[in-house]
């Protein structure tokens, strides 16, 4: 996207005070408290995208809280404001942006700071017996001592009329999936609305960072979302790199993309296996969980870990592949490259399989873009984004590489967008390791000064993750995360209304979200 931030600037309307820097590519802009909501509203009204909205406790420096809003303009613009103490509100973007609705419930649960004239203010991410008043990212707060409960019900959505029941499915599910709480309001099956609510594992993930060194932060980022390890290292490895102005060598980031596409392979073919194994299609599913098992065997081979954890470092990465590894690896894939095909050709010539899957949850692009979807759900919806094109990082802006994009918007549209990409990352490995330049695996790291500003986004196999960091005296001050599963739950909420209740199991596998992930 070809953007005029100074054309925007010029056409912002009047009143706004706006103050603007620019910095590494990106745009900075301060703008008072009243002007806040305006500014960023205009901003997405311009094509802009709202990558995040989060707050700082500034108080002790500024007296102050702060605001900022990222926004994709293709470049990113970062929208900053003030808030007093004495007054700890701002006004609410939720009426006029829609992807802000978690966002601003969020900041209000963790910073005590109220979006005016939000349509739904209710708690998003504390426990229903966290007592009001205390707020876990001021920096007063001391997670050390322990909070008192006090038991209260939360306010679940009530959908009225006659022939209307409530169907409350979790926390708790059965095998091994994490605890979340689903409230459907159905007439006989169809379902008319879906209220998810989450945040039983949270682990307070960016308080915890604030009190751990830069370096062990990469360990703290590979366990966020276990099975995106290898994305959130890298988005909080290219943070901490940029706030103390570390060049990676190129070789690591060649290294640092190998490791990502793996990552992004073995996630891709075993949601497809569970989208196999929702429409009861047992041999498709059978074949792409063994085909997992593979590339997870793979993984180990090439890096140690299954999971590809303890390869980022902040300056590079922490091990080398030979040319002789890399031509095995090659080789290797191109054997797993042929039992995908297959596994593809039989699920989609199955008519029974496509008779679930064509139609069943659709999203369409008009409600996927207002929500802020991203990854392979606001692709199957017809957004063409992705943050290794966009935003290039590591070694990608170096690879050729195609982004798939659908407009069906349902279940078919998600599981052929997640196929096609998983047909380019084999691609882009085999480019990534072919064409590996030599040179060191990491550069000399520098203090990082203290009061410092810096982000990452990097698109991981469910979206765009993104670290956003200020820096303090050797650990984080603030350190917000936001992984894409916080941006797609509620694209799941308008995606199962109209579809039947025994359909929410393959939606919501087509989905593929972290509860992990979004509790931070």
């Amino acid at each position: 996207m070809s953007v005029d931030i100074e054309e925007i600037i010029r056409e912002a309307p009047s009143g706004l005070a706006i103050r603007k820097e620019r910095d590494d590519g990106t745009v900075h802009m301060t703008v008072d408290t009243e002007g806040f909501a305006d500014l960023v509203a205009y901003l997405h009204a311009r094509g802009g995208r709202l990558v995040s909205l989060h707050a700082a406790d500034r108080r002790a420096a500024d007296g102050a809280f702060t605001m900022h809003a990222l926004i994709d303009l293709g470049v990113i613009v970062e929208v900053e404001c003030a808030v007093r103490p004495d007054r700890a509100s701002f006004h609410s973007l939720a009426p006029r942006v829609n992807a802000a609705n978690w966002y601003e419930r969020e900041v209000q649960d963790m910073f005590g700071l109220v979006p005016d004239g939000h349509p739904d203010p209710r708690p998003l991410v504390l426990y229903d017996d966290w007592p009001e008043g205390i707020y876990p990212l001021r920096k007063d707060f001391d997670p050390s001592v322990p909070v008192p409960r006090v038991p209260r019900e939360y306010r679940f959505r009530r959908v009225e009329g006659e022939g209307v029941h409530e169907i409350p499915v979790g926390p708790v599910h059965a095998g091994v999936i994490e605890p979340g709480h689903f409230r459907f309001s159905a007439a006989g099956e169809p379902i008319i609305a879906l209220e998810v609510r989450l945040g039983y594992v949270h682990r307070g993930v960016e308080k915890l960072s604030e009190s751990i060194p830069y370096r062990k932060g990469v360990f703290l980022a590979e366990r966020i979302s276990g099975d995106a390890s290898a994305a959130h290292s890298t988005a909080y490895c290219q943070a901490v790199e940029r706030l103390c102005g570390a060049e990676v060598p190129e070789r690591a980031e060649y290294i640092r993309t190998v490791v990502l596409e793996m990552e992004r392979l073995y996630n891709h073919i075993g949601d497809i296996a569970g989208i196999a194994l929702d429409t009861a299609f047992a041999v498709p599913a059978a074949d792409g969980l063994a085909l997992k098992e593979r590339v997870l065997e793979l993984n180990e081979r090439l890096t140690g870990s299954r999971l590809l954890r303890s390869v980022n470092d902040i300056g590079g990465v922490t091990m080398d592949v030979s040319r002789e590894e890399a031509m095995k690896v090659i080789s290797r894939l191109v054997g797993l490259r042929q039992q995908f095909e297959k596994l593809a050709a039989t699920m989609f010539s199955s008519t029974s399989m496509l008779d679930r899957v064509e139609g069943t949850g659709r999203l369409d692009r008009e409600k996927a873009r207002p929500l802020g979807c991203v990854g392979p759900v606001a692709r199957a919806s017809g957004i063409d984004m992705d943050a290794r094109r966009d935003h290039p990082y590591a070694a990608y802006r170096n690879l050729s590489f195609r982004v798939p994009v659908r407009d069906g918007g349902d279940v078919d549209a998600r599981t052929r967008v997640r196929v096609d990409e998983v047909r380019e990352s084999f691609a882009i490995i085999e480019q990534a390791l072919d064409g590996m330049p030599g040179g060191p695996l990491a550069a000399e790291v520098k203090e990082v000064p203290a009061g410092r500003t810096a982000f990452s986004l990097v698109e991981a196999p469910r979206g765009e993750v993104m670290h956003w960091i200020i820096s303090g005296d050797g650990t984080p001050f603030r350190h917000k995360i936001r992984d894409p599963s916080f941006c797609n739950w509620l694209g799941m909420e308008f995606a199962v209304r109209g579809n039947i209740v025994p359909d929410f199991p393959l939606i919501n596998k087509s989905f593929g979200l972290s509860y992990a992930g979004n509790d931070l």
